[in-house]
């Protein structure tokens, strides 16, 4: 079997499509989405050691680790008997951008044909033209559910995390967030929620839904997580790092997806203002930038009248707080958005910080570990700690380094 690609065709519309999971929620109304537009999408769940082994079985060890975990949870659930393998296909996401990530798709291509499954499709869910399948479009209507979708999962992320380690009735908040999930897909079933009018109620409603949830007040460790987007995200990628938290009694503070993509669409911008293209395009993506922001203003305006919640900075406030850090010409992986984020997370009270990232990926050592001593320069009490994640890397040795610099945080609270 060579490596051609297997092309999605309309006449596999009824195949059943597994993507690998990364942020619960969002991906949660992604792939009812996708249910609602005819196409039989299932976000993974399956965990644990094995995953890895699988993805060094198939893929070069020299591979990023999110590669390694996405191909190897993929082919995991083929190998699990769960699915007719021939009609079955693999959705992963494309970024189009300089980071290794957008070459997963052909090393998912050839680890399928090393584990058995020539004859598996692999759809790439990507905005910049990269590759089309007949069988799968990406419509107008659909990048408008999902630009919903991802406000919406900010909204219910930021809101739980503030809400969840001061619930009085334990699992309060998982069950506004199954409510409002539930809810969201109900109305996208109807064509609606999507209005900036929609939106704006749904966000209000939700603040107002999670405020009412019974609360104590106790004495949290306030933690920041930033770092590369799979591993800062995936409960899979970082060994349950949020759920540990909690175990130690912290609040966590998690930016949300919305800023990475109004992060990437301005390096779009840049690029052609840099180096010359399409003018149309530029407007297009112009457009779309301004959209974003506009969702982001509303939600940042919704949380302060609530005055509740810790808000989220803009994206704009996060390119000035960057100013005499590093240039914005640092785009590869986060780029200047993760130390922008490390800073942010400081400005809110978030000074203890874990910086996730994969051993191999060398642009987010370098926004994110090289610029740990640069931000203590200027905040000395900022507590960071840059955490790697790899197959050869123990769970053990993660969390006895996050419960060191958390017997830091407690010392400095003390002193205060």
């Amino acid at each position: 079997m060579t490596n051609q690609r297997i092309e999605f065709t309309s006449e596999m519309k009824g195949y059943k499509i597994l993507a690998p999971n990364m942020l619960p929620i969002h991906f949660s109304l992604l792939c009812n989405i996708f249910k609602l537009h005819g196409y039989d999408a299932e976000i993974l769940e399956n965990v644990g050691p094995g995953i890895s082994q699988i993805g060094l079985k198939y893929v070069h060890n020299d591979t990023c680790y999110p590669a390694l975990l996405v191909i190897g949870q993929l082919i995991d659930a083929l190998n699990s008997g769960k699915y007719d393998v021939n009609k079955t296909a693999l959705m992963i996401t494309q970024t189009g951008g300089g980071c290794r990530a957008s070459n997963y798709i052909h090393l998912l291509r050839k680890a399928l044909i090393k584990a058995g499954y020539p004859q598996v499709p692999v759809i790439s869910l990507n905005l910049s033209g990269l590759e089309k399948n007949s069988g799968f479009k990406f419509t107008l209507s659909m990048i408008r559910q999902a630009l919903m979708a991802l406000i919406y999962g900010d909204m219910i992320m930021l809101l739980n995390n503030q809400i969840e380690p001061y619930e009085v009735v334990p699992g309060s908040s998982k069950e506004k967030i199954t409510k409002w999930v539930n809810y969201l897909t109900h109305e996208f079933s109807l064509g609606k929620g999507l209005s900036y009018k929609d939106m704006k109620k749904n966000l209000k409603n939700m603040v107002t839904d999670f405020d009412s949830i019974e609360k104590e007040k106790k004495d949290k460790i306030k933690v920041g997580i930033v770092g590369e987007i799979y591993i800062k995200y995936s409960a899979l990628g970082n060994n349950h790092l949020e759920k540990f938290l909690l175990e130690q009694n912290c609040e966590i503070m998690v930016p949300g997806v919305l800023g990475f993509m109004l992060f990437k669409t301005d390096n779009r911008m840049e690029d052609i203002k840099l180096y010359g293209g399409n003018p149309i395009k530029y407007k297009v993506v112009s457009t779309l930038f301004n959209y974003i922001a506009k969702l982001e203003a509303a939600m940042i305006e919704i949380l302060r009248e609530n005055g509740h919640f810790k808000i989220p900075s803009s994206y704009m406030h996060l390119k000035e707080l960057i100013k005499g850090y590093v240039g914005y010409g640092n785009k590869m992986g986060e780029g200047w958005l993760l130390t922008a984020e490390m800073l942010e997370l400081i400005e809110e009270g978030y000074g203890n910080i874990v910086c996730a990232q994969p051993f191999g990926c060398l642009p987010n050592h370098i926004v994110g570990k090289g610029m740990i001593r640069k931000i203590r320069e200027h905040y000395p009490k900022s507590n960071i700690v840059p955490i790697d994640y790899d197959p050869s890397a123990t769970r053990v040795n993660q969390e006895n380094r996050i419960k060191l610099m958390l017997a830091i945080a407690r010392e400095n609270a003390t002193m205060i």
